[in-house]
């Protein structure tokens, strides 16, 4: 978080300096208007470019770093898995259940058998306890 308001911090301290250098030579007339456009669109790419890499392509969990044994312990069946994946994914009970190809009324009997397996009051109580123990 804090690295996130240091980047938009000098982000913003980036572009008022160009613009203040872009108004400076405006007045003085060494340079035209197109450069400073460009000096100005140039740094949002940037920018861009950075946040993109940043935020958009986070790593993906390889079943390498899936506990298989943890649910065995749990006694999670593997369309109970499977809802547990889509519930990770914040899909809803009728998302989950057109996904799956099942009724919704089967959907909030995978959920709730989850929930208790999983000793959790809430869906996203249980996403986190899955991911405590590695098991999405």
């Amino acid at each position: 978080m804090k690295k996130t308001i240091l980047v938009f911090t000098l982000l913003i301290v980036a572009l008022y300096t160009i613009f203040r250098i872009s108004k400076y030579s405006l007045i003085l007339g060494g340079t035209s208007i197109e450069f400073i456009i460009i000096a100005i669109a140039i740094v949002f790419f940037i920018v861009g470019i950075y946040i993109n890499k940043k935020s958009l392509h986070k790593p993906q969990n390889t079943s390498e770093n899936i506990n298989y044994q943890k649910i065995k312990e749990l006694e999670i069946t593997p369309r109970e898995y499977e809802v547990l994946q889509a519930i990770s994914e914040g899909l809803s009970n009728k998302e989950i259940a057109e996904k799956l190809f099942l009724s919704e009324s089967t959907i909030k009997t995978h959920v709730s058998n989850l929930l208790v397996k999983l000793n959790a009051k809430r869906r996203t109580q249980a996403i986190q306890i899955a991911k405590d123990h590695k098991i999405l």
